[in-house]
């Protein structure tokens, strides 16, 4: 039972010394609210955090779907109890709106499916960020595009995606008709772990059940006002696909803000930053901030159309993001950002004053 979700030999030798405490190891297959739903050797099982692993988990230690355990086994018609974690090989983090804080969205996984729909609300930003953070988590991303027999020409459409994509590959898919399907399928082989990540009402749970071969997901349509969709999956769900793969729905996310992303950053724009870097060399100044300053190669690219303006403003938009929250975590970055933004002010008063005294 285990191997079928995914259990290796890297795994066990992770495990001997929770084996050496009569544990037992498990993955997680739901997760919603502080309840789990765990695959056991013995079958799937309700699984409950223990109060010593409760107390001294952190924020981003407790389980999530994806995640593997070690665990008491479960007594007669009881919960199986999580005594604790084991080290993730992947994870997708996002930072919550709320408190600012990272969550674990999904753990242990080899592809991110970031789903998105070929209809009106189709934005290439969103697919920028949500790549970002995909490489960050150290999964191997595709994009996956939906409803594609609801588009009439979707071939632009894609163009479009695939200009950002940055080599990702794509797949334009139809859970009615079936297009693309397959192909889709080909890649979630025996053990191989996906998550499908995107807003609500882009096609997420349709696509499970296509992958599935049966109705496993409540699915739910699109407004058709703005062309967004509403939430249908509100937990976290692991499924074991016919052939032998694992896809994990997640609910819709609203936003995806960044945690951390700074190598996944470079990995989803890394076109533009070769490009910039190269650009560089032809600034008229070293120390060129590609700004207003005189003789900036990377502005006249921009002007002339030779550097993608609108992949430029996105990336510096990440950029920027990134380097708040590490003001906002780190006392020291946000020491130097401060002796920055003085000595900023400073050089624009005695800017002004010698214009000033000229006039």
């Amino acid at each position: 039972m285990l191997d079928t979700y995914g259990w290796s030999e890297t795994l066990q030798n992770l495990f001997h010394g929770h084996a050496a405490r009569g544990l037992i190891p498990g993955r997680v297959t739901v997760q919603q609210r502080g309840h789990y739903r765990l695959v056991i050797e013995a079958g799937d099982v309700a699984g409950e955090l223990s109060g010593r692993f409760h107390f001294e988990a952190e924020a981003t230690g407790y389980p999530v779907a994806g995640d593997w355990v070690a665990c008491t086994p479960p007594a007669d018609a009881g919960p199986a109890m999580i005594q604790a974690l084991l080290p993730r090989s992947t994870s997708f983090v996002r930072r919550e709106a709320n408190d600012g804080r990272a969550q674990v969205v999904a753990a242990n996984i080899d592809l991110a499916l970031l789903v998105a729909s070929l209809n009106a609300d189709l934005n290439p930003r969103r697919i920028e960020r949500y790549l970002a953070t995909a490489w960050e988590s150290g999964a191997q991303p595709v994009v996956v595009l939906t409803k594609a027999d609801m588009c009439e020409d979707a071939e632009p459409r894609i163009a479009e995606i695939a200009a950002v994509a940055n080599g990702v590959p794509i797949h334009a898919v139809s859970a009615v008709s079936g297009q693309g399907i397959a192909a889709l399928a080909a890649l979630l082989t025996p053990g191989v772990t996906a998550v499908l990540l995107g807003s609500s009402g882009v096609g997420k749970s349709t696509l499970v059940n296509a992958l599935a071969g049966q109705e496993l997901m409540a699915t739910q349509g699109i407004r058709e006002d703005d062309a967004r969709g509403r939430h249908t999956t509100s937990h976290r769900e692991l499924v074991l696909l016919p052939g032998g793969g694992l896809i994990l729905d997640t609910p819709g996310m609203r936003e995806l803000a960044l945690w951390n992303a700074d190598t996944g950053l470079s990995a989803a724009f890394g076109d533009i930053e070769a490009e910039v870097e190269a650009l560089a060399e032809r600034c008229r100044f070293r120390d060129c901030g590609h700004g207003k300053e005189p003789g900036c190669a990377v502005r006249a690219a921009l002007e002339s159309g030779e550097l993608d303006a609108e992949r430029w403003e996105s990336y510096g938009k990440l950029q920027r993001e990134l380097a708040h929250l590490d003001r906002k975590d780190n006392p020291a970055a946000q020491s130097e950002a401060r002796k920055v933004w003085i000595h900023r002010q400073k050089a624009m008063r005695q800017r002004a004053k010698h214009r000033d005294a000229e006039d």
